[in-house]
């Protein structure tokens, strides 16, 4: 099959995302990516469970005294809606349904936004309260864990944006469909993440 080939419902493949050479190369360089990004998620959780009662001295804000659970558990209510609609997005393009996969990718990328805008309303408080980046060893790697997740969100979402802008009006095709797959993966993967982050430090740190 050739990417640039015209389909129908009917002549289009039932795995889009793997039908041709170069879909296959895309995956098999995501996924050393995706070893890079875990080694080095790892190497932070480490990091900030090594540190994070590591506050100069007892006035200084501890975990249990600034993490709001019900904002952050509507952040990862969030989070994990646009993993499932992402999914939905991913039936669609198995489905030859552009449009419908475009909706949804589009709710995807809205329940994102949400995410990341609780997160920045979330840091503005810390800050307010004296727990900023340099404020502590704790301060430092909590900031280098979850901004650094959230940076990786902001990327997911330009990742979606640019995906649909450019295709738009293209449609879909063997050339497309294993980049919105590859998308959806990556997605996935920052909400794994997430969960983590929500149980390692929210949940762990409100039980000290």
């Amino acid at each position: 099959m050739h990417a640039d080939e015209k389909f129908t419902y009917e002549t289009w493949p039932a795995a889009p995302e793997k039908s041709t050479l170069e879909s296959k190369n895309k995956f098999l360089g995501f996924w050393f990516f995706l070893g890079g990004e875990t080694v080095l998620f790892a190497s932070l959780f480490a990091t900030y469970l090594a540190l994070k009662d590591k506050v100069p001295s007892s006035s200084h804000p501890l975990a249990k005294d600034l993490f709001e659970l019900p904002l952050t558990f509507v952040a990862t209510m969030l989070l994990l809606t646009s993993s499932l609609t992402s999914v939905y997005a991913m039936y669609h393009m198995k489905n030859f349904a552009f449009k419908k996969m475009m909706v949804w990718l589009g709710l995807t990328a809205l329940l994102g936004l949400g995410f990341l805008g609780l997160e920045v309303y979330e840091f503005t408080h810390y800050v307010h309260e004296g727990h900023t980046f340099t404020s502590s060893a704790f301060g430092s790697a909590f900031y280098a864990l979850v901004g650094f997740h959230g940076g990786h969100v902001a990327f997911g979402l330009l990742w979606c944006f640019t995906l649909m802008f450019r295709n738009s009006k293209r449609g879909l095709d063997l050339y497309n469909a294993p980049k919105f797959y590859v998308f959806s993966l990556y997605w996935h993967f920052i909400d794994v993440v997430w969960v983590f982050i929500f149980t390692v430090v929210y949940l762990m740190g409100m039980v000290g």
